[in-house]
């Protein structure tokens, strides 16, 4: 890809400001650099130091009834981990160098709120697994510590005091990002062990998608219902040797989805009740069909905030084919998460995700402290322990500590 694909983008912002008559042009945006140490080689991967690098421009046009909100992305590396091209589609197997992360135009007339282009769309009410959450596209090139992508929607929400309608539609596909094939957070087979893997490419269906979402706060609970008809933005892999020179030719193919959900939350008097679940099924032959469901309790203690419950998974039609599913790996799971406000500048969280056969475990220490207002530093340790065999235990070589320093403008 070059800079053409972000025309769209650009000609959309400068359209609509014309059209409209911009009256406020405002910026923030932030500088970022990011240094991650793995005191363990991968079997796959003997790198054992990562940078990064980010620079983030936010600009907004508001005029009378109208916002544009942008967000430009330029980034780098030093994994081999960004490409050099610019996109505005988020369909590169790595990071672009130059991206548009967020372009989209609203207006609010009373009740109604509409939204259309590039934008982040979030459902659902749990935390560390939203099972109704399907527009939310995620970066897993380092899936420990991943992003939401932006999609390219039509959105249109009809709300009053307690209820509220949320259609979307999304003419075209936006993929998860998974991890490289030649980088430790691509774990190969034991059939495929010794053979180098190499990335053939993807089918990225051209079926638009399509979702509901009717929410409702009563004086008691907080419920919503949803419906989502389209594709799965997480791949199945169809896998191809290639007798010489010999390698693995590994290619992504993304099944069609259709998810029921609902979920509901309920304040107490001590602490809050959440649940959320989602019936995932699909027409594609070979895929599979199942329940995410997630049950969790979360309490506010002065500057403590503390959130622990269970996430599940029940089959309901067996998979023929081999797929990355963060969601069922994050499942039959205690999950839990406390975060401490010591004061306006420092801050402590403490994660941790165990499996419930003991198999696989994922803990992490974060401390975040700002110098001023405009620079912050984060420091923090992620262990990662289990077998093999589990989703969460085969990136036991992965254990790191990270370091972030950014300055916001």
């Amino acid at each position: 890809m070059t800079l053409r694909s972000l025309l769209p983008a650009l000609g959309f912002v400068c359209a609509a400001a014309a059209a409209a008559g911009a009256q406020e042009l405002s910026t923030t945006g932030s500088l970022e650099g990011t240094v991650t140490f793995y005191p363990q080689k991968a079997p796959n991967d003997a790198t054992q130091a990562v940078g990064f690098g980010l620079v983030r421009l936010d600009p907004v046009l508001k005029f009378p009834g109208w916002r544009i909100d942008s967000s430009i992305d330029i980034r780098g590396d030093s994994h081999d981990m960004t490409t050099v091209a610019a996109t505005f589609w988020d369909r590169t197997s790595k990071r672009p160098l130059l991206s548009a992360r967020r372009v989209s135009a609203s207006f609010v007339r009373g009740p109604v709120t509409f939204e259309a282009g590039k934008q982040i769309v979030r459902w659902g009410k749990t935390d560390i697994l939203v099972p109704t959450d399907r527009f939310a596209p995620r970066d897993y090139l380092i899936v420990s510590d991943t992003e939401v992508l932006a999609v390219t929607a039509v959105r249109l929400i009809v709300a009053n005091s307690s209820n509220s309608l949320d259609v979307v539609f999304t003419p075209r596909f936006t993929p998860s990002r998974t991890p490289l094939l030649d980088q430790r957070w691509t774990v190969p087979p034991a059939a495929a062990q010794g053979l180098p893997l190499e990335d053939a490419g993807a089918d990225y269906p051209k079926t638009p998608q399509i979702g509901v979402r009717w929410n409702h706060i009563g004086r008691h609970v907080e419920h919503s219902f949803s419906v989502f008809r389209g594709v799965n933005h997480l791949p199945d892999f169809t896998n191809q040797v290639v007798p010489s020179p010999l390698h693995i030719d590994v290619r992504r193919r993304y099944p069609q989805l259709a998810s029921v959900g609902a979920d509901a939350a309920v304040p107490l008097s001590w602490f809050t009740i959440k649940g959320e679940a989602a019936w995932l099924g699909s027409s594609t032959e070979g895929t599979e069909e199942y329940v995410l469901y997630v049950l969790q309790i979360e309490r506010q203690a002065g500057e403590w905030l503390f959130i622990g419950g269970y996430a599940g998974s029940h089959t309901t039609q067996d998979g023929t084919v081999p797929r990355f599913a963060p969601d069922r790996g994050l499942a039959r799971a205690l999950v839990g998460r406390a975060s401490y406000t010591i004061d306006t500048n420092r801050s402590l969280v403490f994660e941790a995700i165990a499996r419930q056969d003991g198999d696989g475990f994922s803990g992490k220490v974060e401390y975040s402290q700002a110098f001023g207002p405009h620079l912050r530093l984060t420091g923090s340790g992620r262990l990662i322990h289990g077998e093999d065999t589990d989703f969460i235990g085969q990136y036991h070589h992965n254990s790191s500590v990270t370091l972030t320093l950014r300055y916001s403008f």
